[in-house]
């Protein structure tokens, strides 16, 4: 089946974002409104886990009531900017399990060197989702994917914050099975590799490193 994009065009996501976009959002508000879109996303992104239902008693009487069935949820963060999300994320699902890889991106390349990558033992047993709130050029999502399919794991979803054409463009090229989940897709990459008009760098805007 072929990757989709899904575009997560929530009212509340969308003013959260063109908050973020602001030049002045100070690095205490940014941070702030990542971790809240993290948890929007996070519920788009997990609209179709499927359910059982179990016997249980209310107060006032029994009833067949729904749980979340088969495999369980595990994000996997790419560092750094990540992080971001996950926070909000894991407050819509605490029970989840983190993994997270470190990647930077080459200046001169554009591609992406991997430093860390710590994933849970029973991850082949789980959903993924891979949180980067931007998809660029789309190599560092490439890579992470790689390295998940590469441990055996065979159900994944990307979710970022901000998308260029053609970042989509090459991670549907290398994995043409995955869908994407973004709030905005964006008009171009400039000569750097940054999506125009973006939000800037956002790891440097969220950890206020520059």
């Amino acid at each position: 089946m072929a990757g989709k994009v899904v575009f997560i065009d929530h009212p509340l996501v969308q003013h959260k974002l063109t908050l973020m976009r602001r030049k002045e959002t100070s690095t205490a508000s940014f941070r702030r409104l990542m971790s809240e879109i993290g948890s929007l996303l996070g519920y788009e992104a997990t609209r179709d886990l499927p359910l059982e239902v179990e016997a249980i008693e209310t107060p006032l009487a029994p009833m067949m009531a729904p749980l979340l069935a088969g495999k369980k949820l595990c994000f996997v963060s790419i560092l750094r900017a990540g992080n971001g999300l996950l926070d909000g994320m894991l407050e819509l699902v605490p029970s989840a399990r983190v993994g997270h890889i470190g990647l930077y991106r080459d200046p001169g390349t554009l591609m992406p060197i991997e430093y860390y990558l710590k994933l849970p033992q029973d991850i082949t047993e789980r959903r993924v989702i891979v949180v980067d709130p931007m998809l660029a050029t789309g190599n560092s999502a490439v890579g992470a994917v790689h390295r998940l399919k590469d441990h055996g794991v065979t159900t994944i979803k990307v979710v970022c914050l901000l998308a260029s054409p053609e970042g989509i463009a090459n991670f549907h090229e290398q994995h043409p099975d995955i869908d994407l989940y973004t709030a905005a897709i964006d008009q171009k990459l400039d000569e750097h590799g940054y999506i125009i008009p973006g939000l800037g760098d956002a790891g440097d805007r969220l950890f206020g490193t520059k």
